[in-house]
């Protein structure tokens, strides 16, 4: 996975452009409401997500596999927002914790046990009524049950991008235990999942 995404970033540069997302501009308005402090943002990539949430005043915090996608972020959006050069797979990168987290177009690039890890991962990380907004592709899109079969739900797209498509019951099933609120089905470049969830404060 690292060099897949390597070779894409050296060779596509700013491959989706400058403008945020669609997803990006729904989290904001979420953290804006929720009056959310500190953001951390695994596979941020070279940072066009995170200037939303900078212009609110929110801090950022990335985590990036490719060195090349964090040159590239720190060349845009300048030096002072903290990147950690790794796979998310290897999360925790420290004990912070944060008031919001959004994980863009991500977790469905991973297995089983590595999607199960990054959502107790990502929870663990957020602080008490933090929310955390994760985007995953939906078996509406037209590249569900294409390429070579992997696991129910999950294909190899191309060579080095395996895929797992959702639906509703396995959004539920695998976001049970880390405050699932509420999901919405919106349409970006792909067809996709809007998943939010909360955290009650400890006990």
């Amino acid at each position: 996975m690292t060099e897949f995404w390597e070779a894409n970033f050296i060779e596509k540069h700013e491959m989706w452009g400058f403008e945020p997302s669609h997803s990006a501009m729904l989290a904001k308005d979420l953290f804006v409401e929720k009056g959310v402090k500190n953001v951390l943002i695994p596979g941020i990539g070279y940072g066009r997500n995170a200037q939303v949430f900078r212009n609110e005043g929110m801090a950022v915090t990335g985590i990036e596999i490719s060195k090349t996608a964090i040159e590239m972020a720190r060349k845009h959006y300048g030096t002072d927002m903290v990147i950690h050069h790794g796979s998310v797979t290897d999360m925790p990168f420290e004990d912070k914790q944060y008031d919001g987290i959004f994980c863009y177009a991500l977790i469905h690039l991973l297995d089983s046990a590595e999607r199960e890890k990054l959502i107790r991962d990502c929870y663990l990380q957020l602080s008490d009524h933090g929310h955390m907004v994760f985007t995953a592709i939906s078996k509406e899109a037209h590249t569900y049950g294409t390429g070579k079969f992997i696991s129910t739900d999950r294909y190899e797209i191309f060579e080095g991008v395996q895929m797992y498509f959702y639906d509703i019951e396995s959004i539920k099933t695998e976001f049970a235990q880390t405050g699932l609120f509420e999901i919405t089905e919106i349409k970006e470049s792909q067809p996709f999942f809007l998943i939010k969830c909360r955290k009650p404060m400890e006990r």
